[in-house]
């Protein structure tokens, strides 16, 4: 589809948006998860690295449920702002439950953070499902630099630890000053993320094209980005309904306009949906609580579960740009779910090398995990939506985003099996 070229500079700036805004879908819960050397410190009987991820998901995955069965009828803008809104407040709560609390250890404090960690779940299924769906309606590069967002919010979030644990590493509550610098840079940038999803995004030249392209094919979950947005017509090119008053009017005649069911979606779609659920199965049955507290002593001391964590972040990151390279590019549907499956080779190869293996090969294969995680995620949210309407790309892309909090739950569930024989 062409795009007039005066909506070209509106592209780029969306572009950056759509990349800030993949950071702030994650970055809350990646300041808690490179914050788990200070949990670890005051919890040190109850498992923060295995137990925080397990108590967020099961809270994620019911939100998706409920949001992808009811996709059609959802109001995105509201649903974006409050996930974005509930990241802001729990990323607030964490250092006043510190303050309230003196920094202090116990079964209160740790069920406070269980609680927030349950409220970042809610909030990721809000913004990540609605985002995902919502820029499914738009071009690829909209959907590759949020995932590109996704994945720099673990980067960052690992450089900033490493950067604090050696500005505070001496310091008295050295780990506690690390873990709440962590938060309120969190605070800050929720607090822009709603500034500019509530503000700035929906303005766009490119963005109001698209939901106005999306809203003449029947889709009801733009509405009230086309009011934000100020959308007064829909493009030229349409021939459906010439303005928004008219095409609200008719929406119920525009509901499902040809449009194929979820059930006939996922029907299509489910090689993508099963390669996206084996993707998170397998990277989080390995992080971060295995490569937070199962990885034994070595050279690095307590630099190394933050060095395994910062190495599968940043090679995630690195994994999502590999696909703007046109040869490395995979296209074939089977081919993505082959490589997932292989992905599996990895969980002998940690067992053995914590057995047997040094520092320098476990960061091989950590590396090799983040790696692959990021680009076939990419590769899967870049290719699954096309050929779609816009309510249909909408639903695939929320179908999609269930299946991969699925994946993660399963993951963090099956993490604790390397437990076995460990004892607790």
């Amino acid at each position: 589809m062409a795009i007039h070229g005066a909506n070209r500079e509106g592209k780029l700036t969306a572009t950056v948006v759509c990349w800030i805004l993949g950071n702030g879908c994650l970055f809350p819960w990646y300041s808690m998860v490179t914050s788990f050397d200070y949990f670890g410190d005051i919890f040190p009987k109850y498992h923060p690295g295995r137990i925080l991820p397990l108590v967020c998901q099961p809270f994620a995955l019911g939100t998706f449920a409920i949001l992808t069965y009811n996709v059609a009828k959802i109001n995105t803008r509201r649903r974006n702002l409050l996930g974005y809104f509930i990241f802001f407040i729990g990323s607030l709560m964490v250092p006043v439950l510190d303050i309230a609390t003196s920094g202090e250890g116990g079964i209160g404090t740790y069920i406070g953070v269980c609680l927030i960690s349950s409220a970042y779940g809610v909030a990721n299924a809000l913004v990540e499902g609605g985002l995902v769906g919502d820029l499914s309606l738009m071009c690829p590069e909209f959907m590759q630099s949020f995932l590109v967002g996704l994945s720099f919010a673990g980067a960052l979030t690992s450089a900033l630890r490493l950067i604090t644990k050696v500005a505070f590493e001496n310091s008295k509550n050295g780990l506690r000053k690390g873990a709440m610098m962590f938060f309120a840079i969190s605070v800050l940038f929720e607090l822009l993320c709603l500034l500019l999803y509530a503000y700035i995004f929906p303005k766009l030249p490119i963005v109001k094209y698209y939901r106005a392209k999306a809203a003449s094919e029947g889709s009801k979950t733009v509405s009230a980005d086309l009011v934000a947005g100020g959308i007064q017509t829909l493009p030229s090119n349409q021939n459906l309904t010439p303005t928004l008053e008219r095409w609200q009017a008719a929406e119920e005649d525009l509901k499902y306009m040809d449009r194929l069911s979820n059930k006939e979606l996922f029907v299509q779609n489910m090689d993508f949906a099963i390669t996206v659920l084996l993707i998170y199965v397998l990277s989080f049955s390995i992080f971060p609580g295995f490569l937070s507290e199962d990885t034994g002593k070595h050279g690095l001391g307590t630099w190394y579960g933050i060095v395994l964590i910062a190495t599968f972040n940043i090679w995630d990151l690195i994994g999502t740009y590999i696909p703007l390279i046109e040869c490395l590019k995979l296209r074939s549907r089977k081919g993505l779910l082959i490589t997932s499956l292989s992905r599996f080779l990895l969980i002998p190869c940690f067992y053995f090398t914590v057995k047997l293996g040094d520092q320098g090969w476990m960061i091989m294969l950590t590396s090799i995990l983040g790696l692959t995680s990021g680009y076939l995620t990419v590769r899967v949210l870049t290719v699954a939506p096309k050929g779609y309407k816009g309510p249909e790309q909408n639903a695939l892309g929320n179908f999609l985003v269930l299946f991969l909090a699925m994946g993660i739950f399963v993951g963090v569930t099956l993490d604790w099996l390397w437990l076995i024989g460990k004892g607790w």
